[in-house]
């Protein structure tokens, strides 16, 4: 038969009220307490009876997470840090890949897949605000990503304006003149963002934006990253540096400069965004901007988790992530010792 709670209290010495708080992670239980309890969970393999739960307190401690795919690493990593996150806080989470589709987005969103969840976490591509006012009055929802005007829902997202202003500055104080923008897309909020910030840095050092150095890329992948880099090298004055909307987009870049007798960095210097693995394994290694995805996984539980189980109400809240700028070889030409170890670059809260 399966342990009850009445037998993980018996074992931990506890009484089942301290055990009910453990399971629902609830903050007044001491340190030694909750490792006792857990201690004994573990030995009894106990398993919440989630039914019973959600006839009692009318959830199910289930969540969505919609986000565009699964096979992009970016989304792959932060998929994994928010599900350990909420696992830690006794939560199921149901991944629902939404491939960018509007109307997929919505259905994940705003529960229509399976009406069980309590609230979701999502990273849109395709939503307006409209939508995302609609779906924040169904159920309670954490936006990740570039923000909305006016948004009523909560937010955690870096400040990519500021990093891509980052990027591009880290290229010009190398000495780079003609620095091209790969990954412009009128209708992608990211890339809309982050060609402000790189327009910005340009004009802040007082360089020529020219229009033929910014190039489109749909969707951010290594071919397409391959494909406009290629379209660059063809223009009259080639760039001697590229920042690119994300990794992906850099190292097809960094693939197709290599395969055209370039080198990098000394010929043409690239710097990506997001960070992932593949960034620091790549031949050269790449610089690139790297958010502080834990970060953004755990504050992002936790305001879904004030909301559903605190019940919190009041205006939503909008948090800045910390990132900073990882610096590589595709841009120095030698690798740092260690990295990830230079200390967040972040703002306050909005």
């Amino acid at each position: 038969m399966a342990a009850s709670m009445k037998d993980v209290a018996r074992l931990a010495g506890v009484s089942i009220k301290t055990v009910s708080n453990v399971v629902n992670d609830y903050p007044f239980v001491s340190a030694d307490t909750r490792s006792r309890v857990r201690a004994a969970l573990d030995t009894l393999d106990y398993r919440p009876n989630t039914s019973a739960r959600g006839l009692r307190t009318g959830r199910t401690d289930l969540i969505a997470l919609a986000i565009p795919a699964l096979d992009e690493p970016y989304f792959a990593e932060m998929a994994s840090l928010i599900v350990d996150a909420a696992e830690q806080r006794g939560w199921t989470v149901l991944i629902d890949p939404t491939g960018g589709d509007r109307s997929r987005e919505k259905l994940a969103a705003g529960g229509s897949r399976s009406n069980r969840i309590d609230g979701s976490i999502t990273s849109p591509l395709a939503l307006t605000g409209n939508d995302v006012a609609g779906l924040a009055r169904q159920r309670p929802m954490v936006l990740l990503g570039e923000r909305f005007a006016n948004a009523t829902t909560d937010h955690v997202a870096i400040d990519s304006v500021r990093a891509a202003h980052e990027a591009t500055r880290h290229l010009i104080d190398l000495g780079r003149r003609r620095i091209a923008f790969l990954g412009a897309h009128t209708r992608m909020r990211t890339a809309v963002v982050r060609l402000s910030g790189y327009q910005a840095a340009l004009a802040e050092a007082g360089r020529h934006l020219d229009q033929d150095l910014i190039v489109r890329a749909s969707p951010f992948g290594r071919a397409q990253g391959a494909a406009a880099m290629a379209r660059l090298l063809t223009a009259r004055k080639p760039p001697d540096a590229v920042f690119c909307v994300n990794d992906l987009l850099a190292i097809g870049a960094i693939r197709m400069l290599l395969s055209s007798g370039l080198r990098v960095p000394e010929d043409v210097a690239v710097v990506g965004f997001d960070d992932i693995e593949e960034a620091r394994f790549s031949t050269p290694n790449l610089t690139s901007i790297a958010p502080d995805k834990r970060e953004i996984a755990e504050v992002s539980v936790d305001l879904l988790c004030r909301r559903i189980r605190d019940g919190a109400t009041g205006p939503p809240v909008d948090v800045v992530a910390g990132h900073r700028l990882q610096v590589r070889e595709s841009t120095t030409g030698t690798a740092p010792l260690t990295t990830g170890t230079a200390p967040l670059t972040s703002g306050p809260p909005g």
